[in-house]
């Protein structure tokens, strides 16, 4: 674990509170409070439904929240629209992975750098890392997006969020639609870059898998948080075995 995870005098690095999101006169997201610590992978789970993705919508600006606010490092971040967000280091993995099909493997990284301001040589190494990371990628590099099956095309929306130099990566249901043995490498690779200290929003499905790698939880029902916990104590958890693993 990430050491800024382990020590409780941290500031979150994301502070959520009293977050609502309507759809009209459907409350979606009912005024919830959450925190992200930095290095730490934090998981929100729930039915379809739930709210869950609103909520990273709601983070990344593509909604519209009603009520709440959000700080980033200290900074209220509550109104900034999404490409300033991206600017910040808030950045979402779409669920769907919304990759551009037209375009090579290499132009749809390079388009995840858009909002940055440094070196091209800076750039140029972070797309050796994300190579060197799904090495996939780079056997296909110069094929059309398009092309890539539905595991490579999660890598590629992975590595092009990655190409913004994110300080937290929201992740919307990275598992859907993958053969189990593809999940198993995302996963993998979640691990792996949260261990190298990027701090982690996952919202997923695949609630067992999640909450394994998971350093914190919050299960959300109906547009609001009943549960939190580590990812272990979830795990656990009866209410959350009966309700999402079967038990």
């Amino acid at each position: 674990m990430n050491q800024h995870a382990t020590n409780n005098m941290t500031e979150p690095l994301l502070c959520v509170r009293d977050l609502a999101v309507n759809y009209g006169h459907v409350k979606a997201v009912k005024g919830i409070s959450f925190d992200l610590m930095p290095g730490q992978i934090t998981t929100l789970v729930g039915a379809n439904g739930a709210g869950k993705s609103t909520t990273l919508l709601a983070l990344s600006g593509l909604v519209k929240k009603h009520a709440g606010r959000v700080l980033f490092g200290g900074q209220d971040i509550t109104t900034l629209k999404p490409h300033h967000l991206v600017a910040s280091g808030l950045v979402q993995v779409a669920e769907g992975r919304a990759t551009l099909t037209r375009l090579t493997v290499r132009e749809n990284l390079q388009l995840g750098a858009y909002t940055r301001k440094d070196s091209a040589a800076e750039q140029a190494a972070d797309l050796d890392r994300i190579y060197t990371l799904f090495p996939r990628l780079k056997e296909r590099d110069g094929g059309l997006a398009g092309n890539l099956s539905g595991g490579e095309q999660q890598m590629l929306a992975i590595g092009r969020a990655l190409m913004a130099k994110p300080r937290v990566l929201l992740l919307d249901e990275p598992s859907m639609g993958l053969a189990p043995i593809i999940v198993q490498d995302i996963f993998r690779t979640l691990k792996s870059i949260n261990r190298e200290g990027l701090t982690i929003f996952l919202v997923e499905q695949n609630v067992r898998q999640a909450l394994k790698i998971s350093d914190h939880a919050y299960v959300l029902e109906t547009g609001e948080i009943v549960l939190e916990g580590s990812g272990a104590t979830l795990l656990g958890n009866e209410k959350v075995q009966a309700a999402y693993l079967g038990g």
